[in-house]
């Protein structure tokens, strides 16, 4: 398959939902956290659009770019030049149908591509999973389900479960792995969030490295993060949000084509700050 003809069938989901959409949001993230030896700074922009199709059936689809440099504060010039930066376009579609009047099934499909800067077939991977949601009342639910994700650093299956409640008319909790949140809202314009989040990602390297007779071909982070979130609506349509927080068992670690560790930057836990600026529509 040729890599346009790739590129062309990641994009062709989110041209065809655009088309018909019922809503739309557009956001633009940069983040950097500092370490000890290392620093990870991140920008990513997000396309989302929201589809009903029926009354029982929604769409939902996200197309995303993410762009990560490491900023190393060593005199290496291997890890400097080789290992970075790293880039990611995925589309994620999320199918939802309302199997009775409390039950709810989600379907989601995730074609991703990580790379460093050359794009391959071999960059292209299929996430997903699929998720059930059952209501206990108008104020509570839980979700449990399947996914393969890169939650956790390198691609792999993992269950998924959460507990949704509604506290009062300005709080809410959810409560689950990999994502908890706690989020209040003394008006309608400000939203406070405290959460903690298994967050991962990997990347294909564009050439295979050699450590200590071990071939290098892929790079994975990964980290679990407790932070708080200020989001602020400008106006009816404009959203900024601010965001700080800790990094806790952060890995930065180079693989091999079986997904066996080589090498471990040993990198430490860190803060995180990000600003962040959304439209809704």
């Amino acid at each position: 398959m040729k890599i346009k003809t790739l590129i062309s069938l990641l994009f062709m989901v989110p041209i065809f939902t655009i088309s018909a959409q019922n809503g739309l949001a557009v956001d633009l993230n940069i983040s950097t956290e500092p370490a000890d030896k290392i620093t990870l700074n991140e920008t990513r922009f997000g396309i989302s659009v929201f589809k009903d199709i029926s009354d029982k059936n929604k769409i939902t689809n996200t197309l995303q770019y993410k762009n990560t440099e490491a900023k190393y504060d060593i005199e290496n010039y291997d890890f400097k030049n080789n290992y970075n930066p790293y880039n990611a376009i995925k589309n994620t579609l999320i199918l939802s149908h309302q199997l009775t009047e409390k039950t709810t099934v989600n379907l989601e499909v995730e074609p991703t591509l990580n790379f460093q800067k050359n794009i391959g077939i071999s960059d292209l991977s299929i996430l997903g999973g699929i998720e059930v949601s059952r209501m206990f009342n108008k104020n509570s639910s839980v979700t449990i389900g399947v996914k393969r994700t890169s939650a956790l650093g390198l691609p792999q299956i993992i269950p998924v479960f959460s507990f949704y409640h509604k506290i009062n008319s300005d709080a809410t909790m959810l409560i689950g792995f990999p994502n908890t949140a706690f989020t209040y809202s003394n008006n309608e314009r400000n939203t406070f969030s405290l959460t903690n989040q298994f967050n991962g990602d990997f990347y294909n390297l564009d050439n295979s490295k050699y450590i200590e007779n071990n071939t290098v071909t892929k790079v994975s982070l990964s980290k679990i993060t407790t932070a708080l979130q200020y989001e602020r609506n400008m106006d009816k349509n404009w959203f900024v949000n601010l965001k700080a927080g800790y990094d806790f068992n952060k890995k930065y670690q180079l693989s091999n084509h079986d997904d066996n560790e080589v090498y471990d930057f040993n990198i430490g836990n860190g803060y995180i700050f990000n600003i962040g600026i959304k439209y809704k529509h």
